[in-house]
């Protein structure tokens, strides 16, 4: 793999809720700690932009040998279509999908290493970058179905 080639990944789920009370959900990013396996807390860095296109936000992960926090802009926010961030403002896309299905939603998250991320990871891991954009690719795979999982069951009790 080459620097500049991107990884992506997606899956869908149903969710009996309206493609509105999905985004709704999944656009409010202080509940993400609720669904996601790695990522425990989000917060907006300037709440008076919450939930807007340019917003900023900041999320804490933890995995067990490490907690770290990045920063992410809002680069899609189209209640009931799509809501979606740039972690780093350019390394890794992540988003939801969000379409009518029958009486329900189809649900997909989205991810994307970018090419500008795996540059990062080059200079920052050197050797190991291979490994580390490796362990990553891995944990976005493992991630995503159970994070649909969790948000599914979320928004069909609420």
């Amino acid at each position: 793999m080459t620097q500049s080639e991107s990884r992506t990944h997606q899956e869908a789920v149903i969710v009996a809720a309206i493609p509105e009370a999905v985004y709704d959900l999944v656009s409010d990013i202080t509940r993400t700690g609720e669904w996601s396996p790695v990522c425990t807390a989000c917060w907006w860095d300037d709440e008076a932009d919450a939930g807007r296109v340019g917003a900023w936000f900041t999320g804490r992960n933890e995995l067990p040998d490490r907690t770290w926090e990045t920063r992410s802009q809002v680069v899609a926010a189209d209640r009931g279509k799509e809501f979606a961030w740039l972690v780093g403002g350019a390394f890794v896309r992540w988003g939801f999908i969000v379409e009518a299905a029958g009486a329900g939603t189809r649900l997909t998250e989205t991810w994307e290493f970018l090419p500008e991320g795996l540059a990062m990871f080059a200079d920052k891991y050197g050797e190991r970058a291979a490994d580390e954009i490796e362990d990553r690719t891995r944990q976005a795979h493992a991630g995503i179905p159970t994070t649909l999982a969790a948000i599914k069951q979320i928004a069909e009790t609420t």
